[in-house]
């Protein structure tokens, strides 16, 4: 289960559960759902506080309860949105926490009937107390128990039923790691499952980092091949790779097989990524993030990484962030040359958060997808060359790996404080460029719009819907 805006919801939520009275309060999680190999998600989109004494009163059977009419509004918000109902109260006690049995009985007469009010939901119910979340899930084909409660901000936080039990050390080879984030750290690394979308410069830099931080589980997405032009810039490929005597040769039709027999840059990532780490599991994929059969290799992922330019993969990636609750970032650098004299105007690199919450990085609301590139990419190029279009798609921008790799670091550097715990809870998430010319780093304030297709909290909104949205892929032919 995920909870998104720590700084919001979250603690909202607990404000308005535990307060000085440390009596019982309640509320309602209004929540998308997504459903993978790797389990199934709730992911949480709105916090209905009930209140005391009007919607959450002493119960006939139990302590206290909602009201039917509280649930019927809010059940039914949920049937017309398509979204899951979750109840959720507070119990003493710290570190561990179960249901009453008033509770379960509460649950065995009314989540049947709330089943059939959602359309088959799921429903269900949580309980809290300080430091712990139990959870009783009903779908249509049973019962199920919630394993985490994970609150996504600066640092990412998760809740048990009970307190994890401790956490046998690690494989010597990080024991500096964990001199720093200790073995529980380094053991959440290696759960991690990350996306890196793109393997050329900034993406292979990404991926041998994460292999060597130890990280479990790297999904990699590029259908590109290497070649003699990007050689020094992605890590570990070589000439073999990019068929070099074919690739030189002067017949054209050699030079073309070639180019159709190069070696997939993710395939040069997986095979960097398990020298570093040999029990990785790596999983290269010879495709497009804007195609939905690409997408949904994605969409579990623990956090993603964007190391493309172009628009329709921004799209893409920004909504997946928003829309399952998947921290992102987003890498690139830029050389700006004149085209009249060739005379270098500017260098710089980006690490930009993307993080699933209002403000806090949205590509749309920070005018990132423009709707004219958009346009354009979905051209052919005899649309492009038609329309008269000059753009720098198809001349080779430079670029060197040193500006990739400042871009690379601060990214996989803000995942991994986040992951162990090590940013304050009021770190400002913020983009940062770095002026290669003037050596400094200048940060970039996040704005958000409250009717935002993908951050934004309106009903329109695909915020946290799941997989009861629609990701803007495109679908197989």
């Amino acid at each position: 289960m995920v909870g998104a805006d720590p700084a919001a919801a979250a603690d909202q939520l607990v404000g308005h559960l535990f307060r000085d009275d440390e009596g019982e309060h309640g509320a309602v999680l209004v929540a998308g759902i997504a459903a993978t190999e790797r389990g199934v998600r709730l992911l949480v989109r709105e916090v209905v506080r009930a209140r005391d004494g009007i919607d959450y009163v002493p119960g006939e059977l139990g302590y206290r309860a909602l009201t039917p009419r509280f649930v019927a509004e809010v059940s039914g918000c949920c049937a017309d949105e398509n979204l899951c109902y979750l109840a959720i109260h507070n119990h003493g006690g710290r570190g561990r926490v179960r249901f009453s049995g008033d509770d379960l009985a509460s649950h065995e007469r009314g989540y049947p009937a709330l089943l059939d009010v959602t359309n088959g939901g799921p429903v269900g119910a949580l309980v809290m107390a300080d430091g712990a979340v139990a959870g009783d899930i009903w779908t249509p084909h049973g019962r199920h128990e919630i394993e985490r409660y994970t609150m996504v901000g600066p640092t990412i936080r998760h809740l048990f039923p009970s307190s994890p039990q401790a956490v046998l050390a690690v494989d010597p080879r990080y024991d500096r790691h964990a001199r720093m984030f200790g073995d529980l750290g380094q053991r959440r690394l290696r759960d991690l499952k990350v996306a890196v979308i793109g393997l050329s410069g900034g993406g292979s830099l990404v991926s041998q980092m994460l292999a060597h931080l130890g990280v479990g589980w790297i999904v990699g997405i590029d259908h590109d091949r290497v070649d003699l032009t990007n050689l020094p810039r992605i890590v570990g490929a070589t000439r073999w790779d990019a068929l070099g005597p074919l690739a030189r040769s002067r017949s054209p039709r050699v030079r073309h097989l070639s180019q159709q027999l190069a070696k997939h840059k993710v395939h040069v990532a997986a095979r960097v990524a398990r020298s570093a780490q040999p029990g990785i599991r790596y999983k290269p994929i010879v495709g497009d993030i804007v195609d939905a059969d690409t997408a949904r290799h994605v969409v579990d992922a623990d956090a993603i990484i964007l190391a493309t330019d172009t628009m329709q993969s921004r799209l893409v990636f920004n909504a997946i962030v928003h829309q399952y609750l998947i921290p992102g970032f987003q890498i690139g650098a830029k050389v700006r040359v004149d085209k009249s004299d060739r005379r270098v105007e500017e260098i710089f690199a980006v690490a930009r958060p993307v993080l699933p919450y209002p403000g806090a990085g949205c590509l749309q609301c920070a005018g990132l997808i423009p709707a004219g590139r958009l346009r354009e990419e979905a051209l052919t190029p005899d649309e492009r060359a038609a329309q008269r279009y000059v753009d720098d798609d198809e001349v080779h921008e430079p670029s060197v790996i040193t500006l990739n790799s400042i871009g690379a670091s601060l990214a996989v550097n803000d995942l991994l404080l986040m992951v162990t715990g090590l940013l304050p809870d009021d770190a400002r998430m913020r983009a940062l460029m770095y002026d290669a010319q003037e050596r400094v780093v200048q940060t970039m304030n996040s704005s958000s719009d409250l009717a935002c297709r993908y951050c934004g909290t309106t009903g329109r909104s695909h915020f946290a819907r799941g997989d009861r949205g629609r990701l803007p892929c495109r679908e197989a032919q």
